[in-house]
């Protein structure tokens, strides 16, 4: 299991309940190393932001990640780690190696529509 406060997706039947009840879900699929740290950091800072995307880790390690890992859009990923965007249960996007703030946001901003319930807890993180 990962060291991080993301929610862990650890069993096929966890995975197939996350698309199952949320419409928009970011996975995470990576290890504890360099690349893979800033990514979830990041991904905890938005977490509450970003409230209309479920957002989770996942072991690369773990049997589970194979849903992932073998998606065709990873199909040619060398860094880890594999981050997946997911919209009804359809990739709609796909990174690999280290993200930062910026370019996670330009992705949860481009690919998932916000509702205004989602703006206005953005609002209430900003103001503090």
């Amino acid at each position: 299991m990962l060291d991080t406060n993301l929610k862990h997706v650890e069993s096929q039947e966890e995975l197939k309940e996350l698309f199952n009840n949320n419409a928009n879900v970011m996975v995470c699929c990576g290890r504890m190393g360099p690349m893979c740290l800033p990514v979830y950091a990041v991904m905890e800072k938005l977490e509450q932001e970003y409230s209309h995307v479920r957002i989770v880790d996942m072991d690369f390690d773990i049997r589970v990640a194979s849903s992932i890992k073998n998606l065709p859009e990873c199909s040619f990923f060398m860094g880890l780690p594999f981050t997946v965007y997911f919209k009804n249960g359809r990739v709609v996007g796909a990174t690999t190696s280290i993200q930062n703030e910026k370019e996670i946001r330009t992705i949860l901003d481009n690919v998932f529509e916000k509702t205004e319930e989602a703006d206005h807890v953005s609002e209430k993180i900003k103001a503090g």
